[in-house]
């Protein structure tokens, strides 16, 4: 019964998915002109810029702004293979074909015992919320690798960690879907893949790990959590600046090392949590793998120096798998990650000048997102934590009658 509702919403999803992404595609392709900054500028000028040095076969040395793995390579110079468009025109084409892949992953996922079509429509919903720039950056490919991993995951272990791997080696967080595989033969494949893709890159081009260094000198983006800090204190005399920076716009003056470090340490804390709930979780589910995966994001990016509106395209993706699972329990962070996607794409790129300006509209709308990650992440490790990790046993309560006995004995 379950199964035939889901094929009778089948023509709905997909006609919503075609005209959400019509529109996509006319605001980046400037049919229709998106309101704020240009949002595809990183397409036709970094992007592009790139491209001319990767072809040459090495990468981009002298760019502080190439903070990737080396299997970005592959992102960047996969417009060549549409050679009859240019560049820019051929890189929308390949997002909007990642989109769609996964798309299909999540509704074949949703036809199967156990599944529900829930996770499509989250994708289908949750994309348009972020406007252009889900197509204007190359993290809608990642997360079709990182969403394929964690949909074939409990049938083809070895597969997973073979897509894991390579998602890894494309932007490094999608070895967090790994974080709920039991099976050795996935974490063996990822590794074995990684140090694969790793060899050969250093062997074939020059500079493979040099992003490794890039990232020493960040400041604090004005996106983030902790720029909250420096967003207040403009308006009490604070006399850092803002400026773009190792290609964000970020704080850089007094107090941001101590506030960037003390990010870095959130950062670690939750790891340390991660490592803790992997050591004491003994319940493991079908669906716990897609959330386990999902709150180890929502923890990374939630405590990051840098939370571009790009990121929250990895959330929805792991979100719309989470929803794949009818046994899942996550629909409330679900429901608010999609919240702070809408509240992303108010403050950027619509307001961005405001949040630049450290202006009471700005500041009130990273309180909003950014609250609304907090909220979820927190959220959503409670969920795991409960479903997954056994409660301490208690010592059972004396028994009154005995207590009694004992206690008459006694006078």
């Amino acid at each position: 019964m379950e199964t035939s509702g889901a094929r009778r919403s089948l023509p709905w999803l997909l006609l919503t998915w075609g005209v959400t992404r019509l529109v996509l595609l006319l605001f980046v392709y400037k049919v229709y002109v998106f309101p704020g900054p240009d949002v595809t500028s990183d397409v036709s000028i970094t992007y592009r810029g790139w491209f001319e040095v990767l072809r040459t076969g090495t990468f981009p040395l002298d760019d502080v702004t190439w903070q990737y793995p080396p299997a970005a390579a592959l992102a960047i110079l996969s417009p060549a293979l549409l050679p009859g468009l240019d560049y820019t025109s051929a890189f929308f084409v390949l997002a909007c074909l990642a989109d769609l892949a996964v798309l299909a992953l999540l509704v074949y996922a949703g036809l199967r015992p156990g599944k529900r079509p829930h996770g499509a429509w989250v994708w289908v919903v949750g994309v348009p919320l972020l406007g252009p720039t889900v197509y204007s950056r190359y993290d809608v490919m990642v997360t079709a690798v990182a969403v394929a991993a964690l949909l074939v995951g409990s049938r083809h272990p070895r597969l997973m960690g073979v897509l894991a791997g390579f998602g890894a080696m494309l932007k490094v967080w999608p070895a967090l879907v790994l974080l709920g595989v039991r099976a050795r033969a996935g974490w063996a494949a990822a590794v074995a893949t990684v140090a694969a893709l790793a060899a050969l890159f250093s062997l074939a081009m020059p500079g493979a790990f040099a992003f490794l260094t890039f990232q020493r000198d960040r400041g604090t983006e004005v996106e983030s959590l902790g720029s909250l800090v420096f967003h207040v204190a403009r308006h009490h005399g604070w006399d850092g600046q803002v400026l773009l920076n190792y290609g964000s716009v970020e704080f850089l003056g007094p107090w941001v090392n101590i506030v960037s470090t003390a990010a870095l340490a959130l950062t670690g804390m939750t790891f340390g949590w991660l490592l803790l709930w992997r050591v004491l979780a003994t319940r493991f589910e079908a669906h716990t793998m897609a959330d386990a995966a999902f709150v180890a994001v929502l923890m990374f990016t939630t405590t990051s120096r840098v939370i571009s509106p790009q990121y929250l395209v990895w959330l929805i993706g792991l979100a719309a798998v989470c929803a794949c699972f009818r046994a899942s329990r996550m629909t409330v962070p679900v429901v608010m990650v999609l919240l702070a996607s809408f509240v992303t794409v108010l403050e950027f790129p619509l307001y961005f000048g405001d949040v630049v300006g450290s202006t009471p509209l700005g500041v009130t709308l990273l309180v909003i997102r950014n609250g609304l990650l907090v909220l979820a992440t927190v959220l959503a490790a409670r969920v795991l934590w409960q479903a997954t990790v056994p409660r301490p046993a208690q010592a059972p309560a004396p028994d009154h009658t005995t207590l009694t006995k004992e206690t008459s004995a006694s006078s």
